[in-house]
């Protein structure tokens, strides 16, 4: 079974960055599209950014956009969600995603099968 493993999670100051990695333990799994989730407490989850498997494509939330990059690297079926001028209400449990069967970037949940644990990120005022 995929393991994804998210990790660079913590608490930070409004305005500050932050940045998130996402890898996949398991070697003879190649991830294809993949995503960043979260959900704020009492909130439902929200997408937040994608990634198409060669990494041309890239899906941002409006709220997100201009500010949040994403990139990946296949070689170490990695991923990293940079984020910049973080806001309070940005603190959330972020979850990683991988899809086993889409290789472009999509926004909706209902195309990854993988989801890591989810780190906590904290953004304070």
């Amino acid at each position: 079974q995929v393991q994804l493993l998210e990790s660079g999670g913590g608490g930070v100051q409004a305005g500050d960055s932050l940045r998130l990695s996402c890898a996949a333990s398991e070697r003879s799994f190649t991830p294809l599209a993949m995503a960043w989730f979260r959900q704020a407490p009492g909130k439902e989850i929200e997408s937040v950014a994608a990634i198409s498997f060669m990494g041309a494509n890239k899906y941002f939330a409006d709220s997100v956009k201009g500010r949040f990059t994403i990139s990946r690297d296949n070689d170490k079926k990695t991923m990293v969600l940079q984020m910049n001028s973080e806001k309070p209400h940005e603190t959330a449990i972020y979850y990683c995603a991988t899809s086993r069967t889409t290789l472009s970037a999509s926004g909706s949940s209902r195309g990854y099968a993988s989801w890591g644990q989810g780190i906590q990120v904290t953004v304070s005022s």
